[in-house]
């Protein structure tokens, strides 16, 4: 897994790198630039130009050791300081005194040769410490290298679009959208999270001489982005001398009339990910129609009718006796005794459990009653979820989701999955994972119950928590892609993601 970092971890890396590691900043921003121009001459078209933009900070500096580069290596620059220069940084100012002894002067932005296809802008305008929307000539600049995008040019970005907030991913106004950034070293938070993500374009990583070492003991959280060797190492190969019961039985508690599906989907995908068995808890009038979807799901029916409530007890106990896992919530009958039904269930059995949907619905009324568990604790709320059981806005949740998501993790030792572009897995000890895979294709009803399976059927192989869960989650989401590339984004369905978990296991060798 790679380290996402803030601008104040950064700085912390960077002074670790010069005191620990004997690199000095000057190093590093040779080092930066020289892979800044690699960068962007892979991006340019033949006998293309490069028009550097670049602010007086350290950033500008990056963006002038790659246009002395560029030009060293007989390409046509041109470059555009913004800013004061009386304000420029120490590097910096070297670099452009460096770069003038190559005949190479800065130009008005206003003098700068127009542009077109072929042609690539370097944006080396801002870097991580952008705290405020740009101004003045800087607000400029970034509309400029718009214009020029639209005209066809590639735009390459060091470290971060200008204009956007490296720690959050949120985009001031104006921002630039970049066809490549090119992160130096380490990650940042910025080019993971979105909109941020999405701005960035593609994102190439660097290597300038920053040690990974050098992000170790930082200041606060570091977030860690799950990458596929993670996901793929995480769940074992499967050995010859194995049976059914090697993989877990998995019990579901799940759907109710017109949602018989919900219960399915997420059967299926336990199936589809591995589990050895699959049993299905609901009203015994459903038993039928979801078994209809899928011969290997066994059913459990629960007498009554109406809402789950606390007569379901002591038959929800007995379908969790023996099993290895419990997924509670997709579909179910959510009623007044809901809430305190949960809680109750969870204080009684020692399986790893993930509730979902309506389960997070009825424990969100009083979330003491999720304290009661005695095995380990995952909810997978989507926004809206998570803004009942923390007692926001969705806007609120959206804007904070980092904080939010370890809060909630951290005050009820739960681990929380918070569902989303940039999927956020928070454990109870405040560590935080970020997944990078999944499309808008798979904004779908149903595509939670799936992840909801897949998350039961690993818990119910042996994995341990948050391991199983960040692996289910890019697992999730590679599936939803793969799916994606066979049958488009605007059509994707549910079930689509459960036949791309094959593909999935195909790639894997699993």
């Amino acid at each position: 897994m790679q380290s996402v970092l803030t601008a104040a971890q950064m700085r912390e890396a960077e002074q670790a790198a010069e005191t620990r590691f004997g690199m000095p900043s000057a190093l590093l921003m040779e080092n930066a630039g020289r892979e800044l121009a690699k960068v962007a001459r892979s991006v340019a078209g033949e006998g293309g130009r490069f028009l550097v933009v670049c602010g007086p900070g350290n950033n500008g500096g990056d963006g002038l050791v790659a246009a002395r580069f560029l030009e060293e290596g007989g390409a046509r620059v041109a470059v555009a300081m913004v800013g004061d220069r009386g304000k420029m940084t120490s590097e910096a100012r070297r670099n452009l005194q460096a770069l003038e002894a190559y005949g190479v002067s800065p130009q008005a932005l206003e003098a700068l040769p127009e542009v077109g296809a072929g042609d690539v802008v370097v944006d080396a305008i801002f870097g991580t410490g952008l705290s405020r929307a740009p101004e003045g000539a800087f607000a400029e600049a970034i509309g400029r290298i718009g214009q020029w995008r639209q005209a066809g040019a590639k735009v390459v970005a060091a470290d971060v679009p200008s204009g956007l907030q490296s720690d959050t991913g949120e985009a001031f106004t104006p921002c630039v959208e970049a066809d490549v950034t090119v992160s130096f070293g380490l990650l940042k938070r910025g080019q993971i999270l979105e909109p941020g993500a999405s701005l960035c374009g593609e994102l190439v990583r660097v290597d300038i001489g920053l040690s990974a070492a050098a992000a170790q003991g930082l200041t606060g959280p570091v977030l860690r982005l799950v990458e596929e060797a993670d996901a793929r190492e995480a769940l074992p190969a499967r050995r010859a001398d194995t049976h059914k019961g090697t993989y877990g039985h998995v019990v579901v508690v799940a759907g109710s009339r017109g949602k018989s599906g919900a219960a399915a989907l997420v059967a299926r995908a336990a199936l589809r990910s591995g589990a050895g068995l699959v049993s299905v808890a609901t009203r015994g009038e459903l038993v039928d129609a979801v078994l209809a979807h899928a011969p290997e799901i066994m059913g459990v029916p629960l007498e009554g009718a109406g809402p789950l409530g606390l007569a379901d007890l002591e038959p929800l106990v007995a379908a969790a006796e023996g099993k290895d896992a419990l997924v509670m919530g997709p579909g179910i009958p959510r009623g007044p005794e809901t809430g305190r039904l949960i809680g109750e269930l969870l204080s009684r059995v020692e399986i790893p459990a993930v509730l979902d949907a309506d389960a997070l619905n009825a424990v969100a009324e009083d979330l003491s009653v999720l304290r009661k568990a005695k095995g380990p604790l995952v909810l997978t709320p989507h926004p809206g979820e998570m803004a009942r059981l923390t007692r926001r806005s969705t806007k609120e949740v959206q804007a904070h989701r980092l904080e939010l998501a370890r809060q909630l993790a951290t005050e009820h030792q739960v681990t929380v999955v918070l569902k989303g572009a940039r999927t956020l897995i928070a454990g109870p000890d405040g560590e935080i994972f970020v997944n990078p895979t999944g499309n808008p294709g798979m904004a779908t009803g149903g595509s939670g119950d799936v992840l909801s399976g897949i998350c039961g059927a690993f818990l119910g192989q042996g994995l341990r928590v948050p391991q199983a869960i960040w692996a289910a989650v890019y697992t999730h989401g590679l599936a939803g892609d793969l799916a994606a590339k066979r049958r488009g984004k605007v059509g994707l369905i549910a079930g689509d993601i459960i036949k791309g978990l094959c593909d999935v296991w195909v790639r894997w060798d699993r």
